[in-house]
């Protein structure tokens, strides 16, 4: 499932997390758990992460994350307002330092003009605070946006930690 160069991040955030006393959670939606099943590839991963939220339903971004309807009829699930609240209601509702949320249109259907097909937005928060939070457009098929949007997280996640650890 994964390729070398994920194991090299996977292995990077552990020893962060671990370094920190610190757990990790996600809150994923088009990828589907991915995120999750790449960080628990690791033995000892229970060391450092905590959970996964899968919510592909809007329902589910509500009733999990705290996600207000009102927000999801406003900007639609794959929008940085609903990253941003999946990431801070994973924390508010979790035992866990950080959270990466995703949520995005991964296709083969799905997509307008205003979110095509490879649409995707990340958040990544800290203790409750939001370190970042952008928008990508992936190319390729459904398989390759659910890779490269597992790819962006664990990097972005990895960049975090390490610039807080210099």
């Amino acid at each position: 499932m994964l390729f070398p160069d994920e194991h090299e991040l996977i292995d990077r955030i552990a020893i962060a997390l671990i370094r920190r006393k610190e757990m990790l959670g996600t809150a994923e939606s088009c990828t589907g758990g991915l995120i999750a099943a790449a960080c628990t590839e690791l033995p000892g991963s229970s060391q450092w992460f905590e959970r996964s939220v899968v919510s592909y339903s809007n329902q589910a971004k509500n009733e999990l994350l705290g996600v207000p309807a009102a927000l999801l009829q406003m900007h639609g699930a794959v929008s940085g307002e609903v990253a941003q609240h999946m990431a801070r209601g994973l924390i508010a509702h979790a035992p866990i330092h950080w959270a990466l949320a995703v949520t995005g249109i991964a296709g083969p259907t799905g997509g307008s003009d205003a979110k095509p097909v490879g649409t995707v937005w990340l958040a990544l928060a800290h203790e409750g605070r939001l370190v970042k939070v952008w928008k990508e457009l992936f190319p390729g098929d459904r398989h390759e946006v659910r890779i490269a949007t597992v790819r962006a997280g664990l990097t972005a996640l990895c960049d975090a930690l390490e610039d807080r650890d210099s």
